[in-house]
């Protein structure tokens, strides 16, 4: 600009090339210019950019920001021959460069049927429940108590909670249904028998649950002595035999009569394990004991309830509305009282992913939804990179394109719907192939996630989801390569004095750099969990999980047959020992409190794990002793004897413990004497990942019992010890099945949640690793294309193929160490959070970081070397001919 010449204010210019129509903009602006210049002589420089502003904005009328019609319909942007000619050259140029189009196709469809199986699963986990139609409506009631080590939120309840609330809150309930706690039940049907889990419910479980019935109706359960049953629990008794009014057994005691087949629940369903429901009314006269103490006990606490309440209502206004229900019960209940239980409903949308966890809401679960969610969509923004960095790296190929179409009138934004049919092309083959990648995949997905998911192709939702999904992939991929490539000036390209820069390929380096960044930061994620697994997996667990066999005592044949049991195992010889226990070996059932010992501190008033067993129990198991001795039929002292963990030492403050007597006080029954025989070294029964908790093991008789405990010879091998284990089995307790478990097994169960992360973070991790790799192996091809002048150059010079293989691969090796080293502090950060959760857990080792490292640059190398080294190969004289 001139020096002493005053401008127009340029906003003001900007703001009327926005709105003015093309064909009247030139004299519009050029006599507001006119006018401006003699206004600044006249009224000065300020007057006149104020009256010029109001001039511009004088302006803003419909006859001045009208377009006139093109005699070229053409040259519409958006125009059916334009899109037509957009999509018939993208088809061309995808078809000349078919390896950068594989490579954009197939990392795009990957990454795009990862974020589809993602979406499927987040969906599963959302969704979940929602099988029940009234699903938003129905809650469990909890009751939640505060002690002294904090609060409990306890899910078995009373059944005066359950008349109190019939009673006195029936007016905020649709439905209100107590129930048994779902076990493992032995159903029988003439000489067929197999073993179930089912609930004891009142008649209108069914219809607060929505179930789907096959055969009979929703009412079935009216009948006293009736059960409803799943489809393959018909199956697997009647075959396909019409089970309706036929008579079955349960436990081998309990007659009832089929009067309804309802369709099995799917797996994203807290009640898919219910494979029958039987009237709740029918336990009760099963179970004497409800009848004489529990029916108006408000201190025993054995059943769950659930309630639908009425549409309109609200579900914190109920809980405040029933929160003192138990509490105004409790008068003669003073140690009860002491808790200030408080009863709410807890929804049954929140129970898959808003539970409970030592009294807090646990946000583990839906923490891990949101996690996968974002590497899901991470992988798709990794493949969406390749696309970008393939694009601009060939941008001197379409430079001359790009010009020649600016010179003969293409506007930009012609240019860059051009780009962007390119673009969405690419992505429409690449969601065609991601849907076939899809279908061949999510059965093994399945396997993985442990879930029962499919591709919902029947429903409109998915085909909308999808479209706009190709939209906001098409849009990811394309928006960078289609402003880059368009914004050439023709006058440079077709000159030939266009030249990228230097800094022209610092966005694909950083686009690189995020690749590997993420990349890395799943790979170091991913050995941190396994390395957490493997910790624990390796924690000494106090006893023999080898050759150690459960089962479950279902029904009353079980009882009064152990010692005639165990002397026919052991007399097969494939048995070495044989217990009964109250829980299984890997769990701990029952908790007490009211123990009183010499010294104990006033504080001390934690509940013990406590388990009875039969004196046979430590040599089934393996107990390793500390001090003292097992039990011993022997001594009939025993009988008032223990054992203790060392946690129970540790927290009771026994420098000696053996022989030290112990009280007892269970409720409001009599005092019992103890005398503690041994202590064993920590049994691990619990989580894994958790201090193990002070336990006391009782002798039958202090107590039920209810597994039964079996070690196999290890001379035997399990597949010849099973067939004589089962032979006496049939022989002595022939009305129930043969159903056992392995303690290996139910241990290895306490790990399947992180082993499942641990399995879908490396199935990821190698995913994008895959994807990176794939759009490296593009880069290095393109590199290599483009310096092949200066290979030969050099190599006619004397360079050797080390130092040519070296000059190719260096940028992209540093390119990967900076991405390693952004993602060691990004990674570090998310474990060392998650990993806090666990209080045994293992260290973030340095060598994790280290090792992510090489691995990544042996990746690197591997990837880039295949077309450094072919071109280092090349014929110098071929090379040079090129150009």
């Amino acid at each position: 600009m001139k020096p002493g010449i005053v401008r127009p204010p340029h906003l003001a210019d900007k703001f009327l090339q926005w709105f003015c129509a093309p064909h009247l903009l030139e004299d519009i602006q050029g006599d507001l210019h006119e006018e401006f210049a003699y206004q600044v002589k006249h009224i000065g420089v300020r007057r006149a950019r104020w009256l010029y502003w109001w001039e511009v904005l004088g302006f803003m009328k419909p006859s001045y920001v009208k377009r006139k019609p093109s005699i070229y319909p053409t040259t519409y942007l958006y125009s059916p021959t334009m899109l037509q000619n957009y999509f018939k050259i993208a088809f061309r140029n995808l078809l000349k460069h078919r390896g950068y189009s594989f490579i954009n196709i197939f990392g795009l469809a990957t990454g795009m049927a990862v974020a589809m199986l993602i979406g499927l699963w987040i969906y599963d986990e959302l969704s979940f429940n929602t099988y029940h139609k009234n699903y938003d409506r129905i809650a469990q009631v909890r009751s939640r108590t505060f002690g002294e080590h904090g609060i409990g939120i306890n899910s078995s309840l009373q059944y005066p909670l359950g008349t109190e609330l019939k009673t006195n809150y029936q007016n905020n309930f649709k439905h209100i249904v107590m129930a048994s706690w779902e076990v493992d039940n032995v159903l029988s049907a003439g000489e067929k028998k197999l073993s179930r889990k089912g609930l004891f419910m009142e008649p209108n479980a069914p219809e607060m649950l929505t179930l789907k019935m096959l055969y009979g109706s929703r009412e079935g359960l009216r009948d006293p002595h009736s059960i409803l049953i799943s489809a393959s629990t018909s199956k697997a008794l009647f075959g396909d035999a019409d089970p309706i009014n036929q008579f079955m057994k349960i436990n081998n005691k309990i007659d009832v009569k089929v009067t309804g087949v309802y369709e099995d629940m799917p797996l994203n369903t807290q009640f898919n394990p219910i494979k029958f429901l039987s009237p709740f009314d029918l336990w009760v006269s099963e179970n004497p004991w409800i009848k004489e103490r529990a029916m108006t006990d408000w201190d025993n606490h054995f059943l769950k309830i659930y309630v639908e309440i009425k549409p309109g209502t609200d579900f914190e206004k109920i809980s405040a509305n029933i929160k003192e229900a138990e509490l105004k019960n409790l008068a003669n209940f003073k140690e009860q009282q002491k808790l200030k239980p408080e009863v709410f409903l807890h929804p049954m949308s929140d129970w898959h992913l808003h539970n409970y966890k030592r009294g807090l809401l646990d946000p583990e679960p839906m923490k891990m939804v949101r996690l996968i969610g974002i590497i899901g969509a991470f992988v798709l923004l990794l493949a969406c990179i390749n696309f970008m960095n393939l694009s601009t790296a060939r941008s001197e190929k379409r430079a001359k394109e790009v010009g020649v179409r600016k010179s003969v009138g293409s506007m930009r934004g012609q240019l860059i719907g051009q780009f962007f049919s390119e673009s969405y092309l690419v992505v429409i083959f690449a969601f065609l192939l991601s849907l076939l990648l899809v279908a061949l995949s999510l059965p093994w997905f399945n396997d993985l996630s442990a879930k029962q998911m499919t591709m919902p192709y029947q429903h409109l939702s998915f085909w909308l989801i999808s479209l706009g999904f190709i939209f906001i992939t098409g849009l990811l991929a394309g928006s960078y390569p289609a402003l880059y490539l368009s914004s050439f000036q023709p006058v440079k390209v077709l000159k030939g004095t266009l030249r990228v820069g230097r800094f022209a390929s610092t966005p694909r380096k950083v686009l690189v750099v995020t690749q590997f960044t993420v990349s890395a930061t799943l790979i170091i994620c991913t050995i941190i969990v396994y390395r957490q697994i493997q910790f624990a997996q390796n924690r000494p667990v106090g006893y023999s999980r080898d050759g150690l066999l459960m089962m479950e005592m279902k029904s009353g044949d079980f009882y009064g047959k152990y010692d005639l049991l165990r002397s026919e195992l052991k007399n097969t010889g494939v048995v070495n020992e044989m217990s009964q226990s109250m829980g299984k070996v890997t769990e701990v059932w029952s908790g007490n409190d009211g123990f009183e010992w010499k010294g104990k501190h006033p504080s001390a008033d934690e509940s013990f794990g406590t388990l009875v067993v039969t004196p046979e129990y430590g040599k089934t198991v393996g107990w390793q002793f500390v001090q003292g001795r097992d039990f011993s039929r022997a001594f009939t002292s025993d009988s008032a004897g223990m054992v203790i963990n060392e946690a129970a030492v540790k927290y009771m403050g026994l420098k000696h413990p053996v022989g030290e007597h112990v009280s007892w006080k269970f409720q409001d029954l009599e005092t019992k004497h103890f005398t503690i025989l041994g202590v064993v070294k920590d049994m691990v029964m619990e989580s894994p990942y958790e201090p193990i908790n002070p336990t006391i093991f009782m002798i039958k008789g202090h107590g039920g019992v209810n597994w039964i405990n079996i070690k196999i010879n290890p001379n035997v091998s399990v597949s010849e010890a099973l067939p004589k284990i089962e032979a006496v089995f049939k022989k002595l307790i022939p009305s129930a099945p043969f159903d056992y478990k392995f303690a290996d097994q139910e241990y290895a169960l306490k790990f399947a949640t992180e082993v499942r992360f641990g399995k879908l973070a490396a199935f990821f991790a190698i995913l994008a690793i895959f994807i990176s790799c794939l759009g490296l192996f593009g880069l290095a091809s393109f590199v290599a294309e483009q310096r092949t002048k200066e290979i030969g150059i050099r190599k006619v010079l004397g360079a050797s193929v080390t130092n040519l293989w070296s000059l190719l691969s260096k940028d992209f090796v540093v390119l990967v160490i900076i991405s390693c080293l952004i993602s060691a502090p990004i990674a570090y950060y998310f474990m060392s959070d998650w990993i806090q959760k666990y209080t045994y857990r293992t260290e973030i080792s340095w060598w994790i970081f280290v090792g992510t490292a090489i691995l990544a640059v042996s990746i690197t190398l591997l990837t880039v070397s295949f077309q450094s080294i072919k071109a280092a190969l090349m014929n110098p004289v071929k090379s040079l001919k090129t150009e």
